[in-house]
């Protein structure tokens, strides 16, 4: 008997290659997982050993009498915190470095905005401007210290002798002007910084908007009030909590200029900290009193950061 229309083919079975990709795929992530980690294992270290370590150590040495010298460390607990509100220096050195902090953190967002704004129009030659103003920067602290007692101690006060004039220029030379010294050479260096970052935030604002607040009939003013101003909202972030935090630190200015002087009127607190640690040979004191300013500068800062960033929403 013959059987026809029968298929006599052996029969064919095709194993999908699919789980197969996967597993492919997943290995390549985790070898790209890899040495993105090994890309950023170095800074990791780095990171740990020249900052979470000494902080770790600097917290309980705190605790402490060392004196930074000796090998023996006794327990004290909480007494150099408490000698820390006793202590009138680091009362004084903070009061000073505060009201340095407010008047540098309001003098330079405001004269940096305004000059990015003036930089930003159609005015001639506005990149020389920009150049000359962010000049200063390049220079470091310690120069601008002593550029600026040249300036106060002999430079500016040829102008009274050129005019007849009686004008006291030099600012570091009494209690009463010092911080006034102090903020125009700092003012002088760092307002070309913080203009660029405003420059960058106004040339990022679309310009459409401000072409129909225009055709709307809306005044250079009611441009700068409604749509400058908020769109700078970012900007205005970055550079109060910049100023203020770097405002705090301020020290090598200071020792190029007064060295703290006259008498301890211009010491700031970070400044105190080393004079205590270094000169007097109290580093366990000295270490409780950084503990408090970071305290202090992690506080401030998250403040801000929270009432800016709020402001930002609302606008």
């Amino acid at each position: 008997m013959r059987l026809e229309g029968k298929n006599t083919q052996p029969m064919s079975i095709t194993i999908s290659s699919k789980p197969t990709s996967i597993v492919h795929k997943k290995k390549r992530v985790n070898a790209r997982n890899i040495q993105y980690f090994l890309l950023l294992l170095p800074p990791l270290v780095f990171f740990i050993v020249a900052m979470i370590i000494p902080l770790i150590m600097g917290i309980y040495n705190s605790f402490t009498d060392w004196d930074g010298i000796s090998l023996e460390k006794n327990w004290i607990g909480f007494t150099n915190y408490i000698e820390i509100f006793k202590d009138e220096m680091f009362i004084e050195s903070f009061k000073f470095t505060g009201l340095f902090m407010i008047f540098n953190t309001i003098i330079q967002n405001v004269a940096a905005f305004f000059f990015a704004v003036m930089l930003d129009s159609s005015i001639k030659a506005k990149n020389f401007y920009r150049t000359i103003i962010f000049a200063p920067v390049l220079l470091s602290p310690i120069l601008v210290g002593q550029i600026w007692t040249k300036m106060y101690g002999t430079i500016l006060p040829s102008i009274n002798d050129l005019f007849g004039l009686s004008i006291n220029f030099n600012l570091f030379s009494s209690p009463d002007t010092v911080l006034t010294g102090l903020l125009v050479a700092n003012n002088w260096q760092w307002i070309g910084y913080w203009m660029l970052i405003y420059l960058a935030g106004l040339q990022a604002v679309p310009k459409d908007i401000y072409e129909a607040c225009t055709v709307d009939g809306g005044s250079w003013w009611q441009k700068f009030i409604h749509i400058t101003i908020p769109m700078l909202g970012p900007s205005i972030t970055i550079c109060t909590i910049g100023i203020a935090t770097g405002s705090l630190k301020v020290y090598e200015l200071i020792v190029a200029s007064t060295g703290g002087g006259p008498g301890d009127s211009s010491k700031s607190t970070i400044m105190h900290i080393y004079d205590t640690a270094f000169m007097s040979q109290q580093s366990s004191y000295a270490s409780a009193m950084s503990v408090v300013f970071l305290l202090v500068l992690l506080i401030f800062a998250f403040i801000q950061l929270k009432v800016l960033r709020k402001r930002e929403v609302e606008l």
